[in-house]
């Protein structure tokens, strides 16, 4: 269950545009709510946190209204989506809160068993390929926040030579075959990802794959993209598209899919994965010619995120854009993929959904399940 918004939060955070959305005349965005609370809160107290991860660290610094104030629980609130906005964003193995001790006992309530945000503690373990470590919430001083950290990614800058290419959504297996940044063959392939057989998903991918190299003279190299969370050396760490693969059969069978699938379809040729988000970043700093600051958005069944720094580099973000908050209207709806932890999720404006639900209330018959 969704948990609710305290109505000192709502005053604040609670800002609809100035030309209303007409078939969703409530909604909210972050955004605004961010723009009028920096616009009010006017203070000497802030709240820094840090979410260290296994190759950087995230920090940010947010002014709160200081404990008694008739707007605190608006700091509060605001605190836990942005932090949660960064933990899906850059992925964190603990939280790190330094600040006034109040509301960093409130956040570490927040983010602990049975709080508001227990989806991602939940959750992140397994993300950062860590299932076995619990994610953890410090209450530390300023000086012992470590320091913002990112890892640049060099990658999808070069389309010379014969290559393969395979994109794996939640609806289908799009393949592609390139000589010399020409496309020679391109297929979209059905498949059940609610399948819980590994091999299937395996034999599907290969089976497509195999299809596109036969229209080149050889593989030099291939490149792929996945929903969720793909690791540095091509591991499917937390990908949902194998949503109903059991957790011990995962392990030993999907976290290494890729490096697998590659190896049987052209041997130890270069193999680089990642994020389905993160592919469209890096088109588009293509598509510019190098012009970087790039935020990407994949809009399908789901929702996926990229960022590409000035450079045109990814900077080992997990960019999971599909869990953040986008809409602060306590009546927005809540989403299957978190089983109703939160409301007014991304994915539900900017993806499948976004235009199913709208279709609904526009009087046009959709699925339940696509409301």
């Amino acid at each position: 269950m969704a948990p609710s918004m305290p109505e000192a939060a709502m005053k604040l955070l609670l800002v609809r545009p100035l030309v209303p959305a007409p078939l969703d005349p409530n909604f909210a965005p972050v955004v605004l709510a961010k723009r009028n609370y920096l616009k009010h809160v006017g203070s000497s107290e802030h709240l820094e946190w840090a979410l260290p991860r296994s190759d950087g660290c995230a920090r940010y610094k947010l002014p709160i209204f200081p404990e008694g104030h008739e707007d605190f629980e608006a700091s509060v609130y605001l605190a836990g989506v942005l932090i949660q906005e960064m933990i899906w964003q850059r992925s964190a193995k603990s939280l790190m809160l330094a600040g006034p001790k109040k509301i960093c006992e409130l956040l570490k309530e927040a983010y602990s068993a049975g709080g508001a945000y227990e989806f991602e503690i939940n959750s992140m373990p397994n993300v950062c390929g860590t299932p076995s470590e619990p994610f953890q919430v410090q209450i530390v001083s300023p000086a012992e926040l470590p320091e913002s950290k990112d890892t640049p990614q060099v990658c999808g800058k070069d389309a010379s030579g014969c290559r393969l290419a395979f994109d794996l959504g939640k609806s289908d297996i799009k393949t592609v075959a390139v000589k010399d940044n020409e496309v020679l063959y391109s297929k979209e392939t059905e498949w059940d990802v609610t399948n819980p057989d590994p091999d299937y998903h395996y034999k599907m991918v290969v089976d497509a794959l195999n299809l596109a190299k036969a229209a080149l003279p050889k593989v030099d190299a291939i490149g792929g993209s996945a929903t969720g969370t793909v690791s540095g050396d091509n591991g499917a760490t937390w990908c949902d598209i194998f949503p109903n693969v059991p957790p011990d059969v995962y392990k030993a069978k999907v976290v290494d899919i890729f490096r697998r699938i590659a190896h049987e379809v052209a041997g130890d040729v270069p193999l680089k994965v990642i994020n389905d988000g993160e592919v469209t970043a890096l088109a588009a700093v293509q598509k510019l010619e190098g012009l970087g600051n790039i935020m990407g958005i994949s809009m399908g069944s789901s929702e996926g995120g990229g960022y590409a720094n000035s450079d045109g580099n990814l900077l080992g973000w997990i960019n999971e854009m599909c869990y953040i908050r986008l809409d602060l209207n306590p009546e927005a709806p809540t989403d299957p993929w978190t089983k109703g932890s939160h409301t007014g999720i991304s994915h539900m404006y900017l993806g499948q959904r976004g235009a199913t639900k709208l279709a609904a209330k526009a009087g046009v018959k959709v699925p339940e399940n696509n409301v």
